[in-house]
């Protein structure tokens, strides 16, 4: 190696020999990324030297358009490979970084001092786990952290506004978080229609008539347009008949953030209440990340996902995940909490089991632009490993609408949520995350029937991601929606017409009795209409496994093609927001119901 201009004592001096490779010890850094800070999050001071902070580094997947060209053949009814799904094995080799990119990047790592015992590896090598003082990180990144609050939520976290990577390693990796991003995950329970008190204490709604019918028969128990049971969801979605086997090996898992935690107990009284033959059964409960399942502290969000999904799915296995690595909570300056940022922890960890849960459902999200676009690609990316694999991976769309929720444009003004930020605040609608990403399935809400409609109480999420673009099992669908807002030339400018249009599905999402301290009411959002329609997934995934064929794993090149034939279409209502009114539903798929709500017997007719 030749160094023009310096002698070869002064050059050996700038070099370091780590495993074999020549590593600068000085080498100049270049900025990877830089963000200005979304408003409503302030600086409020500097972390304490020693605090410590947990990175994840991701390594390049050189091979990642292979592995989705076997996620879109396996997922592909049309195809030979349908079902044909991946190994555990096989994926990891897919996404694992080059040789060049791992000896750079542990080179780097120890001649930081790091030893080979500090350092965690994913089973597939693409993400490095490392904890450290946030003083390390600061000078392994050339950054500075700052503690920032959120003005409206109060939430505190760590965070710097760009950091940089030695310029020979800007290759080799293509994330470190959590560093610019400036996220406030939550759960997709609307705020409007929290858990409130109902007027039948804890009498079940009277039982109606079986029926097979559509969401139109007017054989539906009345009640269930002002209480939405597991009765109601078994009449309105055409699975009253249907009787999943004991013994059958189709499982579900739901994801549980936020410290929200399910309680057992509350979960007898909602199957004495509405699922009596499941009563003195339960679920799993797994620990990811240190998380805990605290049962003098329940969450509204876990029991209603738990309760919904478990009892409509019965007898099927059900697992609660309950994931550690929380958005620091109201810390102090010399002792701020937990800086992680806990989807990539999840989905790792399913990534990691040798027989993940057919169905996951996660009612979880965040806007779009709040997660750095490098990151939500890496997080996608790991949702495409898991459908590979024969997993359906579902979440809520969100319920802000096409941003905020508020229609009234008098209001907007001093709302800050649509607004870009680059730094030129121009109004955008706001997309969601992950229910933009095409490698999941997102779920809207709906409300009543004769009716069905997009649920009028809040704003179903919906829209079209900036970050992704559409995939080609939308391009049927997808374009003669967007050709008729343009035809009009509605919202031109504040959304992305070429982007991945969602929600893909939709289901009831408000109304939905739970049990929460031994006491029943009402909650809404699309947080109660993933785990349903999740629940629906599994009991189709019953019905498979009995004839010998696969999971329905990645559910969307079968939903947009063969499968748009077992939903009923939803053409009524809107997602509103950003002081508009948002987009309509209408005939076909929308950005607000997506292709409907799910018929069963349809789709089992369909799918065996």
């Amino acid at each position: 190696m030749r160094f023009p201009g310096l002698s070869i004592s002064l050059a050996l001096s700038l070099l370091v020999l780590v495993s074999g490779l020549l590593v600068p010890l000085s080498p100049p850094f270049v900025v990877k990324e830089q963000v200005i800070p979304p408003r409503r999050w302030l600086q409020h001071g500097t972390p304490a030297p020693d605090h410590t902070i947990t990175l994840r580094i991701g390594l390049p997947q050189p091979n990642f358009r292979v592995l989705e060209q076997h996620l879109y053949q396996v997922s592909d009814p049309d195809h030979p490979r349908y079902g044909h799904y991946l190994s555990k094995g096989e994926v990891d080799e897919l996404v694992s970084p080059d040789e060049e990119s791992l000896g750079s990047v542990n080179a780097w790592l120890y001649n930081l001092g790091f030893k080979e015992t500090d350092i965690e590896r994913s089973s597939s090598r693409d993400w490095i786990v490392l904890t450290m003082p946030v003083s390390k990180a600061e000078k392994m990144l050339n950054t500075k952290y700052y503690v920032w609050k959120h003005s409206e939520s109060e939430e505190y976290i760590i965070r710097s506004t760009s950091y940089s990577l030695p310029s020979y390693l800007s290759r080799h990796i293509d994330v470190v978080q959590p560093t610019t991003m400036f996220t406030s995950t939550k759960n997709h329970r609307s705020t409007i229609h929290s858990f409130r008190p109902d007027d039948t204490k804890q009498k079940a709604p009277a039982q109606a008539s079986k029926t097979t019918s559509s969401p139109t028969s007017t054989a539906i128990d009345p009640s269930c347009s002002q209480t939405i049971t597991v009765s109601c969801l078994k009449q309105l979605y055409n699975l009253v008949d249907y009787v999943p086997s004991k013994k059958s090996k189709s499982t579900i898992g739901i994801a549980g953030y936020l410290e929200q935690y399910a309680s057992l107990e509350d979960l007898q009284t909602f199957y004495a209440d509405q699922v009596p033959a499941a009563l003195n059964t339960s679920f799993n409960v797994l620990s990811v990340d240190g998380g805990i399942n605290n049962q003098t502290n329940p969450g509204i969000e876990a029991n209603l996902d738990t309760q919904f999904a478990f009892g409509l799915a019965y007898p099927l296995n059900g697992t609660f995940y309950t994931v550690g690595g929380r958005p620091p909570h109201k810390p102090s300056l010399m002792t701020p909490t937990n800086t992680n940022e806990p989807y990539l922890v999840f989905v790792d960890y399913l990534l990691g089991l040798d027989n993940p849960p057919l169905v996951v459902s996660s009612s979880y999200g965040e806007d779009e632009q709040s997660v750095p676009e490098d990151y939500a690609r890496r997080v996608c990316n790991q949702f495409a490993q898991l459908g590979a694999r024969g997993v359906s991976f579902l979440v809520s769309s969100g319920d802000g609408g096409v941003g905020d929720g508020i229609a009234d444009p008098n209001q907007e003004k001093e709302n800050p949520y649509c607004q870009s930020k680059d730094g030129k605040n121009i109004t955008r609608f706001q997309p969601t995350f992950p229910a933009g990403c095409p490698y999941v399935t997102a779920v809207g809400a709906t409300i009543g029937f004769n009716p069905e409609t997009a649920v009028n109480t809040f704003g179903s999420g919906g829209g079209f991601s900036n970050y992704f673009k559409r995939p080609d099992y939308q391009h049927e669908h997808v374009p003669k929606y967007v050709k008729a807002l343009q035809a009009q030339d509605t919202y031109k400018g504040i959304y992305n017409p070429a982007g991945r249009g969602f929600p893909d599905v939709s289901a009831q999402g408000d109304l939905f009795r739970i049990f929460f301290h031994n006491s029943s009411g009402l909650v809404g959002g699309t947080s109660a209409s993933a785990p349903a329609f999740s629940a629906i997934v599994a009991l189709l995934n019953d019905a498979r496994l009995r004839t010998s064929k696969p999971s329905l794993g990645f559910l969307n090149p079968l939903l947009y093609s063969k499968g748009v034939a077992g939903f009923n279409d939803i053409s009524a209502g809107d997602n509103p927001g950003c002081g508009t009114r948002g987009f309509n539903a209408t005939k076909g798929w929308d950005p607000v119901t997506g292709l409907g709500t799910p018929d069963f017997a349809k789709l089992k007719k369909i799918i065996t």
